[in-house]
């Protein structure tokens, strides 16, 4: 008996940590980094008390935040950054997935944990590993590699873009494009690029969602590939595998255009505070599902190929909005 009250002292405690920490989170008191390195401590030396229900809030907390943050953007400068970003987008892309898919068979990684760790490098991190996994029909140790990998380096991303982006003396815009092609995660893109500014934000938070919408032909390209090569491989039992389509970016337009065509400041105000707020606690969240776990079982190999593949889309972005942007 002692034990067992022993142990539910202990779970409270950590409960009672974790939503201090989220209430912290809320506040202006705590950055988007500070949020990240909090998530981080918690994850390694307290533990997360709600880990079974932390990938579907952080799910839902981002798409929600990013829909508010429309509320902070005009339509011009909307189509202005899409425009500018696009070419930079598409060249990214199929760049990215055909150098990682490469490398991934040379230092002989599996090809649904190649395929996931450059997808999400390619287009929009964990976002893209959750749209793939389910098409790939993918293992839970391969979404699990392959999401560690690539939430480890968004992490040192969000700390590591802002700096390089005063050293090189990078224009708001010149960050807000490199940022939301280079970095993996929506919420590490938003949370670079609104420490570095205001135009930053807008042009980054834009140009990312509107390279998030590649989920939808890469997945059915992988799907493809996967059926051919494998068979039932990729679709399990016979049953047709399916895509996910990321309904959030619509309604983040429809935000952009409520707030161009019928302003309310005080109003988008509020909402654009609030989602700054979700997304600083995503981050939170982010760090704190980092467990000791995910970390052992990511490896050499996938952290490698995703390093790898990430400096180069980085390096090679960074020299293109330099010269050509």
């Amino acid at each position: 008996m002692d034990t067992i009250k022993v142990l539910d002292r202990h779970v409270i405690f950590r409960q009672i940590l974790f939503a201090v920490a989220v209430l912290l989170c809320l506040t202006p008191l705590v950055s988007a980094p500070m949020a990240l390195v909090l998530g981080l401590v918690i994850a390694l030396f307290v533990g997360h008390p709600f880990l079974h229900l932390n990938h579907k809030a952080t799910h839902l907390l981002l798409q929600v935040s990013v829909v508010g943050l429309g509320f902070g953007i005009n339509a011009a400068t909307a189509l202005k950054a899409g425009r500018e970003g696009f070419l930079f987008t598409v060249v990214s892309i199929f760049g990215t997935l055909t150098f990682g898919l490469l490398l991934g068979r040379w230092m002989k990684i599996d090809r649904k944990t190649s395929l996931l760790i450059s997808g999400g490098t390619a287009i929009c991190g964990g976002s893209a590993i959750a749209a793939l996994s389910p098409v790939i029909r993918a293992e839970e140790r391969q979404v699990s590699v392959a999401l560690g990998a690539v939430f480890i380096l968004n992490s040192v991303a969000l700390f590591l873009f802002p700096v390089v982006g005063h050293l090189l003396g990078l224009s708001q815009a010149q960050f807000g494009l490199w940022s939301a092609i280079a970095i993996h995660d929506t919420s590490s893109v938003v949370g670079a690029a609104g420490r570095y500014g205001p135009e930053a934000l807008a042009i980054a938070t834009t140009v990312k969602l509107a390279r998030a919408l590649w989920i939808i032909p890469v997945s059915l390209g992988a799907a493809l590939a996967f059926r051919r090569r494998g068979g039932r491989a990729a679709g399990g039992d016979g049953e047709k595998a399916k895509v996910k389509i990321p309904w959030f970016i619509g309604l983040f337009v429809v935000a952009i255009l409520l707030n161009t065509w019928l302003p309310m400041p005080a109003l988008s105000h509020a909402v654009v505070g609030a989602s700054h707020a979700g997304l600083t606690l995503t981050l939170f969240l982010i760090g704190s599902g980092l467990s000791r776990q995910v970390l052992k079982n990511t490896g050499v190999k996938p952290l490698v190929q995703g390093v790898v593949v990430w400096v180069l889309i980085a390096s090679a972005t960074l020299w293109a909005v330099m010269v050509l942007a």
